[in-house]
């Protein structure tokens, strides 16, 4: 299978990949995984299918966003979102820069929940959001009530800016500088 990014990850002994989402191949599974009682509570998107498919047509066809699945050893198991906070509801909301991106992510089978997997496959997507050599933060915006994945963004690399209002939810504002995340991941 081609992926867009591959990382084999010595500690874990697995290999972390992630590959653009295709609708057809991945619409039911990533609707599967919106219903679960890990996710839909800081997700809100434990619609109908038929809504869930007209969701996820018009964010993959949205341009300043690009979504992936997530892999363990080519076992699709998280959902990612890649976008650039240019033009997005965040870009007011601190002193952003023109390269500046964002990411949002569950897990969303069970099978690998509680097992330590969310910050090597956080760390490998900003690493590989890093990649584009202009992006000097990447920024993420977990529901505030999600105090598991604001301590596994902490652990990354990201530091909290403060809560802020967004349309869908109180999230804490959180910010990865490129030169902090290089300093802690030896880069």
């Amino acid at each position: 299978m081609h992926y867009d990014y591959e990382f084999y990850d010595e500690n874990l002994g697995k290999k972390i990949s992630f590959k653009k989402v295709e609708f057809a191949r991945d619409v039911e599974m990533i609707h599967g995984w919106m219903g679960e009682d890990h996710v839909h509570p800081f997700w809100n998107l434990n619609i109908s299918l038929a809504k869930f498919r007209e969701h996820l047509g018009k964010a993959l066809k949205d341009e300043h966003q690009t979504l992936y699945l997530g892999f363990l050893d080519d076992i699709a198991m998280s959902y990612w979102e890649a976008y650039r906070v240019k033009g997005d509801v965040l870009e007011k909301a601190y002193e952003s820069a023109a390269y500046d991106q964002g990411v949002h992510l569950l897990i969303g089978d069970k099978e690998f929940l509680g097992k330590g997997y969310s910050l090597p496959l956080l760390r490998e997507m900003v690493r590989y959001q890093f990649q584009e050599k202009r992006t000097v933060k990447v920024m993420a915006e977990p529901d505030i009530r999600n105090e598991k994945m604001i301590h596994v963004f902490t652990k990354c690399g990201f530091t909290s800016i403060g809560p802020i209002e967004l349309p869908d939810k109180t999230a804490m504002l959180m910010a990865c500088a490129r030169k902090e995340f290089e300093k802690r991941w030896h880069l």
